[in-house]
């Protein structure tokens, strides 16, 4: 793996740990609003950013580059709503996937396709990220501000699970 490619990858390593930290603060927001299911929702999203971290740590130390932890910036504290929250998170999934696109461009140009093929699970996964918030988003459009319709959302959102990825060892059995 060539330099330019392992700064890329460790650059993307620290966006994905600020992502865990952003996660953790909009969790915090939701249980000061007493929505448990949201802060749930989120602290799932946390440890899935992690171990999306993990991921990319691990496949840096693979291929035999060096991991050059930088420090993360601190994330916002409060928003103005429950929409307001997953429409940040929409809009930072998307920022995300426009991080992961620009590695597959470097990796491609540099005709790394070890580096190529390991991103394809993170183009996958994008998808599913944005889906998933914009789909919150809609729903929270819907109701409005109907206290019914935000219960059943926070009930909904409590259900979610993490599944810890393969490969991702040091967050095993943190899921439940």
């Amino acid at each position: 793996m060539n330099e330019k490619m392992s700064d890329a990858l460790n650059q993307q390593i620290n966006a994905e740990l600020y992502s865990s930290y952003l996660y953790l603060s909009m969790a915090s927001f939701c249980k000061r609003l007493n929505l448990e299911g949201f802060a749930r929702w989120m602290e799932v999203q946390a440890l899935e950013e992690l171990s999306h971290a993990m991921k990319f740590f691990n496949f840096v130390n693979e291929r035999g580059a060096k991991v050059e932890l930088k420090a993360i910036a601190g994330p916002p504290v409060s928003w103005d709503s429950p929409l307001s929250v997953f429409e940040a998170v929409y809009e930072h999934e998307v920022k995300v996937t426009g991080l992961i696109y620009d590695l597959v461009n470097l990796a491609t140009e540099a005709r790394d396709h070890a580096t190529v093929n390991f991103l394809q699970w993170f183009i996958t996964e994008q998808v599913e990220e944005e889906t998933s918030a914009d789909n919150i988003v809609q729903k929270l459009r819907l109701i409005g501000s109907d206290g019914g319709g935000l219960y059943m959302i926070d009930q909904e959102l409590a259900r979610r699970v993490f599944t810890p990825l393969p490969g991702t060892t040091i967050l095993a059995g943190a899921g439940a």
